[in-house]
């Protein structure tokens, strides 16, 4: 039989692209759309499925609303880039305020005032921000928020005194474009706890030097903790991602996002202060909603994501929304620390902290695993980029 040439394979597979095209083009004319937005996240897999399930497509169904969705783990790149070519998406989706909190000096975020109840969330979570001389202003939203200072175990509880060896604990390190965030989330979290949550806000602000005794400790204490500059380990810490499976026996200080993994594994979690003893305050990290531009598509989406009764993934800051049903203990747990307004809680200080500093600051904790012995450069070169800003980064004030 004669094989069919090249030429007319490319047209038969031109003909099933367009036909296809055709296809989905008619199932989406079919709907009646009323307009569409752009939504910008860094979600993908089972998390963005989770998302457009329960979040975007019973928005689309009742306001004939499409949302256009673009995933990507480079996020802050991808957005930058945008920006810079006069096409930012309707709607951006970013870890923590500090990012965004530059992109409303430059005036390139639009007031979320009167699209939902501030009143709803505390203070740091959705506040009124002054920038430009133009007043306080509102400016994100949180759409899912997370808990953190949690080390997950088996067994037995750890103390300070039972939490070693280093090897005992999960480490890894790899995350790709944001490698190292696991170990800025250890130094934030120590700090935290043995400072206390005003020299924390003042270091997330950029108020404290890098250089300062209290930072210097948390830095050590989490490198003699965790076995920095042990060569075999260097290498396999490195090299390991940080959502690994954990050996049997194990300890990991991850967040909220671990609990599925912990539960079917029969363990627990405790709070970081019985390990590294001190305040008893929490970290806790959210993504923030911002509108890049002002369409009335935008706007709905942005007080569809802030209505109590919206399903949003895992858990929220929203104090007037219902507690999600199905939950077992650790998750009602966990959703009542996020809302109580009596907890002390304090943005992941990274995440509050300028582009800039926070990537310097992710690649300085990989250096300083690997040569703990040089933390005065990494301190000196993260201290040369400190930029004093005001942000509310702890609750419940």
């Amino acid at each position: 039989m004669r094989r069919p040439g090249a030429r007319t394979l490319g047209v038969l597979c031109l003909c099933l692209v367009l036909l296809g095209a055709g296809v989905y083009a008619g199932v989406r004319w079919a709907r009646d759309w009323q307009g569409s937005v752009t939504l910008l996240a860094n979600w993908s897999g089972a998390e963005r499925a989770e998302f457009e399930e329960h979040v975007v497509e019973p928005f689309e169904e009742k306001y004939r609303i499409d949302v256009v969705y673009q995933g990507s783990s480079a996020l802050s790149q991808v957005l930058a880039a945008d920006m810079a070519a006069g096409d930012p998406p309707d709607v951006a989706v970013l870890p923590g305020p500090g990012e965004l909190l530059a992109y409303a000096v430059d005036g390139q975020l639009h007031p979320l005032d009167g699209l939902f109840d501030a009143a709803d969330y505390d203070r740091f979570w959705a506040p009124e921000v002054t920038v430009r001389g133009q007043g306080a202003h509102t400016y994100w939203l949180p759409v899912k928020t997370g808990l953190k200072s949690m080390v997950w175990y088996t067994g037995q509880a750890p103390t300070a005194k039972s939490a070693g060896p280093a090897a005992r604990w999960c480490a890894g390190l790899e995350s790709g474009a944001t490698s190292g965030w696991p170990g800025t989330d250890w130094v934030e979290d120590i700090l935290l706890q043995q400072a206390g949550p005003e020299v924390y806000e003042d270091w997330a602000n950029g108020r404290l030097p890098w250089t300062d005794e209290a930072v210097r400790r948390a830095w050590t204490t989490w490198a003699g903790l965790v076995g920095a500059g042990d060569g075999a380990r260097v290498e396999q810490v490195l090299t390991t991602a940080f959502d690994a499976d954990c050996a049997p026996g194990s300890l990991e200080h991850q967040g909220s996002f671990r609990a599925g993994h912990w539960r079917q594994a029969g363990g627990d979690h405790i709070h970081s202060s019985a390990v590294v003893p001190g305040a008893g305050a929490w970290e806790v990290s959210g993504d923030l909603a911002a509108v890049l531009r002002p369409t009335p598509e935008a706007e709905q989406l942005i007080r569809y994501l802030a209505d109590p009764d919206t399903a949003l993934p895992e858990y929220t800051a929203n104090r007037a929304a219902a507690p999600a049903e199905g939950q077992d203990a650790t998750g009602r747990e966990i959703g009542t620390v996020l809302r109580d307004p009596g907890r002390a809680r304090c943005w992941d200080a990274s995440d509050a902290m300028p582009r800039t500093v926070r990537d310097a600051f992710h690649q300085a904790v990989l250096r300083h695993f690997a040569d703990p012995s040089d933390l005065d450069t990494r301190l000196e070169e993260l201290e040369r980029l400190r930029t004093p800003q005001n942000l509310p980064v702890c609750g419940p004030s």
